[in-house]
């Protein structure tokens, strides 16, 4: 047929097809002139799978009925020719939902991202129908259930991620069945197992794969399976119990090659058994090796050889390694290829030895929070690429002179060493470039050192206690240009005033010199300041310099401990990042400005012993992320707010103590079921106790409910120092003591008119420490659950008038290690079991029908029995008695003290409560139920 013929015949076909392909597609020509054609159908999917999602951010607002082409909507990728949607990309944006059945008409779709999201749910076995699929990600979402084995029918895919999910059950062998995976990503992808790993020979292109998480202590031969995959690079495995596996290999497998360039094995407990099994893993393909969270006690020679090695982690390793032998074995060509060396957090011993010379190519090196002494070798200094050295937080000693100046280093931290840095000017010229230096805790003084003012470009500067004192000099303050990030010079003994600091700071910036001798007034600050710390210093005069901060960037402020006076200015309307407001222990006055209502962000407000006065500002409602609000030994008056219970939910710690507040408890407080420490005593206070203070179900529970705000604090170092001061009357004097905020649950309502009797729910506070109802006009019998608050350290009842006999229940509060009963109308046997009897008889008098053993007075009935009068008992006797109250009291405030130093660091603070707060709070207990037993068999 002539071709001309044909062309004619043709077009009615051709305008048939163009006419119906009108009613299907919206034609767009896009900028590039490439025309885009949205099909309807895909668009309706797409729209139907929107329609059962939640978009709180707005990202999907583009994808609207009334807009035709849907290839122009965010996350929607079509191709140019044909207009059929062929990929979907909408991660991190905060999505809400599960998978629509829509996306199955969208038939040529093969790139589907949906990761970083909230989709919930099952992963619906109809995924498995999206056969063109190359790239599936459900990675961090919520998806539950098992894992389905129809996706094992997506033969085309090469890139899929399940991480991070809560799915169960047994990891599909259908898995095998994708022969062109590339990426393989099941990390922390929840309760998962596998029957067997011999699927996995199968995919012989994977160059990717994680499997974190999922036990492979069953799968003997895993080893044999991960040499199959030739083409296989990067391995990561961490907290897979391979420990438990028999036997990882087979010796056919010894003399194979491994492709792997990144391979991590960390929090696995191995031990130095699984160095046979690890060989044929390892290659001269091998870049990055982690090891960390294990329990090696030591590395083979084998690691020294390979000549490709550029990162070794072997961070927070529980066996004790001596690093001389553990140098020598990597002395190898490992040695001029490494670059990282980080052995943190583990049990390194021995001297940081010469051998460390040979390690040209190092350009980090972490030694921290080991247990390295002796000298530095001078050989350190002399590392050609040497940027970063972190040897702090070891018993290291000696002198550091002015070989330092000669390395390359721009970071550099030696802290929390018997370390005496003492480089001359001229040395020490030479690191004029360096970004970061912290040298807390070890030795500089007395003088300010000279060397500190050649920096010119520092971004952190850290010589807390370090043992300077004088005054610093001028020069100093204004010598660099606005780049210092943090600056730390607390816990010395510096004196002088301190100048404007307004230019010489960068964005997001930190100072702290607290614990010194600083005087004047508060030097105008930094609007670009995050954090300041002017504690424990001379201060005097004003805080109108809050006013000039307007950047609005400050969130933790501490002037606590100086001599400021005047009024706390009514311009905090910057202040709506600020998190802590730390103002206690000055002469400040005068009401609460209402612009205290614009810190919406406040965590932390402690005012304690000032003069502040006045009923609190109504503006207080704003404030509802408080969690801690101490006002204690102030003038303030007026009612206890009912707000504070209703809009204040987070709160764990509430002290008015000491202060003019009259009228009743509201029983809006026993809605504060976060609540820990309760002290409203001191005031005048009338009513009776409400029964509902029960509800306080965080003295009820074990445990702290608010576990991540204390390691907030921590990292500010203010803790139990600044936050959680709980100051407690028991006798006529006050006893101030810093609380161990996550173990004391404290009620202390003494020094009021409060009537009426105890209620008897009170007693289901059984995690309650510590009760104070002293000096009140309470009535009435001591319950008799009270046996029940078995955690009870602290119980005052003294000078009410109770009446009726000792509950018998008390004799199990074995914990009990201070009580007073004194002081009221009880009468009747105290009772002999226990250790109720072990008290001092002051703790029981002016009791007049209390009778039996510690009194002297005889119960009717009994046999008249001679106390023996031993000579100066009632001395012993008081001296015993401070002795438990210190006991209660003296291990946290010690343990502060012991501490202080490591308050003060932020980087170390973290680490170290992190893995030791479980501990301390563990010991303090037992060293109370001691004491309490250690006196009861004294006296037995």
């Amino acid at each position: 047929m002539h071709p001309f013929v044909f062309i004619i015949l043709s077009l009615p076909l051709l305008h048939l097809e163009t006419t119906t392909a009108s009613h299907l597609v919206a034609v767009v020509v896009n900028d590039n002139g490439v025309t885009n054609k949205c099909l309807d159908k895909e668009r309706h999917a797409l729209l139907l799978f929107k329609a059962g999602l939640q978009d709180p951010d707005g990202h999907l607002s583009s994808w609207t009925a009334e807009e035709d082409d849907c290839c122009s909507w965010f996350g929607v990728m079509c191709n140019n020719q044909t207009g059929h949607v062929t990929g979907l990309d909408i991660s991190n944006h905060g999505l809400v939902g599960e998978i629509s059945y829509s996306l199955l008409n969208l038939i040529y779709l093969n790139h589907l991202n949906l990761s970083y999201n909230s989709f919930h749910g099952a992963i619906p076995t109809f995924i498995g129908s999206m056969t063109r699929l190359k790239y599936l990600n459900l990675g961090q979402n919520g998806f539950h259930g098992t894992v389905p084995g129809s996706i094992g029918s997506l033969t085309k895919l090469e890139h899929l991620c399940l991480f991070n999910n809560s799915l169960y059950g047994t990891i599909p062998p259908e898995f095998g069945n994708l022969t062109n995976l590339k990426v393989l990503d099941l990390n922390s992808v929840g309760r998962c197992r596998f029957e067997n790993l011999e699927w996995l020979s199968s995919l012989s292109h994977l160059e990717r794969l994680e499997m974190d998480g999922i036990s492979l202590a069953k799968q003997n031969h895993w080893v044999d399976v991960i040499l199959s995959l030739r083409k296989l690079s990067y391995l990561s495995l961490g907290g897979c119990e391979l420990s438990q596996v028999m036997h990882p290999y087979s010796y056919s497998f010894l003399n194979s090659s491994s492709s792997i360039h990144t391979l991590d094995l960390v929090y696995n407990k191995l031990t130095s058994s699984m160095y046979p099994w690890l060989f044929p893993l390892t290659s001269n393909n091998l870049l990055h090796l982690y090891l960390s969270y294990n329990m090696l006690d030591g590395i083979p020679k084998y690691l020294g050889k390979l000549c490709s090695l550029t990162s070794l982690y072997l961070y927070n390793n529980s066996a004790v390694v001596q690093f001389p032998d553990f140098l020598k074995n990597l002395s190898g060509c490992t040695s001029l290829t490494l670059q990282e060396l980080d052995v943190s957090h583990s049990q390194f011993r021995g001297i940081l030895s010469d051998e460390i010379q040979k390690f040209s190519s190092l350009k980090i090196l972490n030694l921290s929070e080991n247990q390295l002494n002796g000298s530095i070798s001078e050989k350190l200094w002399e590392l050609p690429m040497l940027e970063k050295l972190d040897v702090s937080s070891n018993y290291l000693r000696g002198v550091i002179s002015e070989n330092i100046g000669r390395s390359k280093l721009s970071v550099i931290d030696l802290s929390k060493n018997s370390l005496q840095v003492v480089p001359s000017t001229y040395h020490m010229s030479n690191l004029s470039y360096i970004e970061s230096i912290d040298l807390s805790s070890c030795k500089l003084g007395p003088h300010f050192p000279k060397w500190i003012q050649t920096l010119k470009n520092p971004t952190h500067l850290d010589i807390s206690d370090t043992g300077i004192s004088r005054t610093i000099p001028v020069k100093f303050w204004d010598m660099w240009p606005s780049r210092l990030r943090y600056l730390n010079l607390s816990s010395n003994n510096l004196s002088g005033k301190v100048p404007d600091l307004l230019s010489n700071f960068d964005d997001n910036s930190v100072i702290d010199l607290s614990f010194n001798n600083f005087y004047g007034s508060i030097p105008n600050i930094s609007s670009t300041l995050v954090s300041l710390d002017l504690s424990r210093n001379k201060f005097y005069g004003g805080i109108t310099f809050l006013c000039q901060i307007v950047g609005g960037l400050l969130q933790f402020l501490d002037l606590s401990h100086n001599l400021l006076t005047g009024k706390l200015p009514d311009c905090l309307w910057h202040f709506k990042q600020l998190n802590f407001l730390i103002l206690g222990h000055n002469n400040l006055s005068g009401m609460l400005p209402p612009s205290i209502g614009f810190l919406i962000e406040l965590k932390v407000l402690y005012l304690y012993k000032n003069n502040f006065s006045g009923e609190l500002p109504l503006s207080f409602l704003n404030c509802t992320n408080l969690i801690s609000l101490n006002l204690g030994a102030n003038k303030f008056s007026g009612n206890v707010s009912a707000w504070i219970g209703e809009n204040l939910p987070g709160l764990y710690v509430l002290i008015l103590r000491s202060n003019n507040f009259f009228g009743t408890i509201p029983l809006e407080l026993c809605q504060l079921e976060n609540l820990q420490i309760l002290d409203l005593s001191a005031n005048n206070l009338h009513g009776t106790i409400p029964s509902c203070l029960s509800n306080l179900t965080n003295m009820v529970q074990a445990g702290f409910s608010q576990e991540q705000y204390v390691h907030h604090y921590y990292s500010y170092g203010i803790d139990a120092a600044y936050v959680d001061h709980a100051v407690k009357q028991w006798l006529e004097d006050e006893h101030e003591f810093l609380t161990i905020p996550r173990l004391l649950k404290s009620i202390d309502l003494s020094g009021n008119r409060l009537s009426g009797q105890i209620p008897s729910q009170l007693t289901n506070l059984y995690e309650l420490i510590a009760l104070n109802l002293s000096k009140n006009a309470l009535v009435g019998e001591i319950p008799r659950e009270i046996g029940q608050m078995g955690n009870l350290l602290v119980l005052d009842l003294s000078r009410n008038s109770f009446s009726g006999h000792i509950p018998s229940s008390m004799s199990q509060m074995t914990s009990l290690s201070y009580l007073d009963m004194s002081c009221n109308n009880l009468s009747g046997r105290i009772p002999s079991a226990g250790q109720l009897q072990l008290f001092d008889p002051s703790k029981y008098s002016a009791n007049l029908g209390l009778c039996g053993p510690p009194l002297t007075k005889i119960c009717p009935g009994d046999e008249e029995l001679e106390v023996p009068t031993l000579i100066g008992e009632s001395d012993i006797d008081e001296h015993w008695e401070w002795f438990y109250i210190g006991g209660v009291f003296g291990f946290p405030i010690g343990f502060w003290i012991a501490c202080g130093a490591l308050l003060l660091n932020r980087r170390g603070r973290h680490a170290f409560f992190q893995f030791y707060d479980s501990f301390k709070d563990w010991v303090y207990v037992k060293v109370m139920v001691f004491i309490a037993n250690l006196h009861r068999v004294m006296h037995t």
